[in-house]
Parts: structure tokens; C-alpha cells; sequence
């Protein structure tokens, strides 16, 4: 499924109907991983299509979804996940209930996203929103909002008009984190060495967000980066 406007994907974890409501007003598309189809019927929403092995689908969305919405991936290698992403495409994709209800299938997210450098994903936990942060991102947020950075490995990563600069910083998931920094007056600008850092900011700044990312440049492929950084 390819579209010009957003699309979002939710997964069976939980998702908060705030969640779906603010991912479908800029992302108007549903897409269903697996049980995650479960979970948006209960809500009133019905997604266009659901893909995954469908072991959590129950028989009661089968048969109201019919057939033909409904693509079936046996591949045990991968997560649902990752298979309703690759099933799909879009400017941008914002994916709920991915996160929370169990915290493997938290870690488990983190990992796709790592995997996806290319992709304009954003996971909504109802809390925060998280995404690999682009090679440049200018995001205009109120002063004060909470700008988390989670290093996936060891790198750089510049930055401007943060509480604390990490401009002299070597972030590592072992060493140095940096969670909980603060946007200070003007724009926040984030320049991270390689597809490697998580960034976190409040579902408050999704507009600011998008914005910002309209106008990010994106990572290559995997297949693109050097090989010590795939």
C-alpha cells in the first residue's frame, strides 16, 4: 500500500484511543499489524488493510474485515512490526500500541526502528513520541519542553539551543545517555553522527515535529551506510 498522506499503523499493545485520534488527524490511513486490528475496532476504527502471521487476529475481525483486507505473512524472522512496514509506504508513519503493554515488544519497536533509517517513523506511546533522529532536524519548541536523546551506540551528536550542549559529548548506551535535556528560547537543532540516536519529545510537539521533518533531510538504507555503522 502506497500513499501521498500519512499512514497509521497500530499494534495490539494497548494502544490509548487519544493515541489513534491524534496519529489519524495528520496520518488518516489505518493500517493493522496482526491483533493490532482487534484493538482498532474496539476503538470505531476499521483499517484499510492488516498484514502480520495472525496469530493474535481474532476471528470476530476476520469476519468483519473479510478477506480481502487481510495479508497473511508466515515469516517467524521478523516482528509484525516489521511486516506491515514493509508492506507499506508513505510520507510519513506514525505507529500506536507498539509500546507499553510489554516491554520486549518496546525493545522490540526500538530495533525496527533502527532498521528503518529511511523511513519517516514515529512511535506514539502516548507519553512521548520516538523516532531515529534524522541527520539534521530544526524543531521550534516552546522553551522548556523535555528533548530526550538515547544513543543506540557509541557517537556524536551536535546540537543548538539545548539547556545542555552535547556538542563535546561521546554518547554511549553504556556511558553517557541524554535523556531529560530541555529546549532553551528559539529553535532546537540536532545533528547526530549516524543513524544511531533515539529522540524523545512530549505528543504535545507532534506539529512541531512533522514541521521540522518536512524539511529533514533522511538517512539512507542500511544497505547504504558503511558497514560499521549497519
Amino acid at each position: 500500500m502506497t500513499k501521498t498522506q500519512g499512514i497509521t499503523l497500530i499494534g495490539g499493545g494497548a494502544p490509548g484511543g487519544e493515541s489513534l485520534r491524534r496519529a489519524l488527524s495528520v496520518a488518516p490511513h489505518l493500517v493493522a499489524a496482526d491483533g493490532g486490528a482487534d484493538a482498532a475496532l474496539a476503538l470505531g476504527y476499521r483499517p484499510e488493510l492488516v498484514v502480520g502471521d495472525l496469530d493474535s487476529l481474532s476471528d470476530a475481525a476476520r469476519e468483519t474485515l473479510g478477506p480481502g483486507r487481510i495479508h497473511h505473512d508466515p515469516d517467524q524472522e521478523t516482528t509484525d512490526f516489521d511486516k506491515v512496514l514493509a508492506a507499506v509506504s508513505a510520507p510519513v508513519l506514525i505507529a500506536v500500541g507498539f509500546t507499553g503493554a510489554r516491554l520486549d515488544h518496546t525493545l522490540a519497536a526500538m530495533s525496527t526502528l533502527a532498521r528503518n533509517p529511511e523511513r519517516r517513523l514515529i512511535l506514539d506511546t502516548g507519553e512521548d513520541l520516538c523516532l531515529l533522529c534524522p541527520p539534521e532536524l530544526d524543531l521550534r519548541l516552546d522553551p522548556g519542553t523535555r528533548v530526550s536523546l538515547y544513543p543506540l551506540a557509541p557517537l556524536r551528536c551536535a546540537s543548538n539551543g539545548l539547556e545542555w550542549p552535547t556538542d563535546p559529548l561521546r554518547f554511549d548506551p553504556l556511558g553517557r545517555i541524554g535523556t531529560s535535556n530541555a529546549a532553551r528560547t528559539g529553535p532546537v537543532s540536532l545533528a547526530p553522527a549516524a543513524p544511531q540516536m533515539l529522540l524523545l519529545i512530549p505528543v504535545a510537539s507532534l506539529d512541531a515535529l512533522l514541521a521540522g521533518l518536512a524539511e529533514a533531510p533522511s538517512w539512507p538504507g542500511l544497505s547504504q551506510i558503511r558497514p560499521d555503522l549497519a
